[in-house]
């Protein structure tokens, strides 16, 4: 096979396209704009003949029709995914998101190739700290910033060609990742980095906001899992029951880097802050068997924080650009 990666150069499209190239004998072709939050460094290692890398923008017809005539598949992770840039500036959000996905479901449409649709559970808005539900395939969407909106619209896209086009498609929303290759401006790896680089972590207000937390690895493996055998036309949600608190995640990062679990900051809460997520993933379970490996949440942020403390050369030269724009936002 050869599987059309978008966004493969991105935190979980690069991880993707590792567990692609160590667990199938699929050749991956990526496409990635390599914006800031994509790196080329995290595709390293992979063997050439595995692998080709085109520089470029799912907005382009004519790149992307020209890399799906060539693919058996297309898994698109590409995205502007970080809400408060959305809030600064929701434009580049509307253009990656929506026209971008639109340019990718004409280009499956005309040459009928598999795609499978990356999302998240933000769309779907969030839940009460008490209240004791979980998203699932029915729920409403209710989304609460520019980011979440237009992933809500790009499923929208998705699920409206598949119907009036047939389109071989699928549809992933899955719960926060976490694991190598994420960007720093991100939660876990902003503190992981703040700590090695001897700043002290931020948590936004109380922390009291929960996420369902999933490591990367198993993201991949449900992907995977839904691409092979899944049912066209149908969404499934991707999660590992990791719900934790961001306070919890942050003093369990503090404590396992040998840091007092107060030795943070607080600072302003951000505008429209969701309060908890929480995924269930029976459908995904039962219909097609996936489970999650990663289980122990203290164990994989554990390694995560190994894998930024080995590869600071990876995350370094983007670290003080990113605490400035933060600290320009007090935050």
């Amino acid at each position: 096979m050869d599987i059309l990666v978008t966004g493969g150069a991105g935190f979980i499209g690069s991880n993707f396209v590792h567990y692609l190239v160590n667990t199938t004998d699929a050749h991956v072709t990526v496409l990635d704009a390599l914006t800031y939050a994509g790196n080329r460094e995290s595709l390293a290692g992979i063997p050439g003949n595995r692998l080709t890398f085109v520089h470029g923008t799912i907005t382009d017809a004519e790149v992307v029709n020209r890399l799906v005539e060539g693919a058996d598949a297309v898994v698109h992770f590409a995205a502007e995914s970080h809400n408060d840039n959305s809030l600064a500036n929701p434009r580049p959000f509307v253009d990656t998101n929506l026209i971008g996905t639109y340019t990718l479901l004409e280009a499956v449409r005309r040459t009928d190739t598999r795609y499978h649709h990356i999302s998240t559970d933000e769309v779907y808005g969030d839940l009460d700290l008490d209240d004791p539900s979980r998203f699932s395939e029915a729920t409403p969407y209710n989304p609460s910033s520019p980011y979440s909106a237009t992933k809500a619209g790009s499923d929208l896209l998705v699920r409206a060609w598949i119907r009036s086009f047939e389109v071989r498609g699928t549809i992933s929303n899955c719960s926060n990742n976490y694991g190598p290759y994420q960007h720093i401006e991100k939660f876990i790896p902003r503190q992981i980095t703040n700590i090695l680089a001897g700043l002290r972590p931020k948590l936004y207000g109380a922390g009291a906001n929960v996420r369902d937390w999933i490591h990367t690895e198993d993201h991949s493996s449900a992907v995977w899992t839904i691409l092979t055998t899944g049912r066209i036309g149908e969404t499934y949600l991707i999660g590992a029951d990791g719900e934790m608190s961001n306070r919890d995640v942050l003093t369990t990062i503090l404590t396992l880097m040998g840091q007092e679990p107060d030795a943070f900051d607080h600072v302003t809460d951000r505008p429209g802050h969701d309060l908890r997520y929480a995924i269930d993933s029976t459908k995904l379970r039962t219909e097609l068997g996936w489970t999650p490996e990663y289980r122990d949440f203290p164990a994989g942020l554990a390694a995560t924080i190994d894998w930024y403390r080995a590869n600071e050369v990876w995350w370094r030269a983007a670290k003080a650009a990113t605490e400035a724009f933060y600290a320009s936002r007090g935050q």
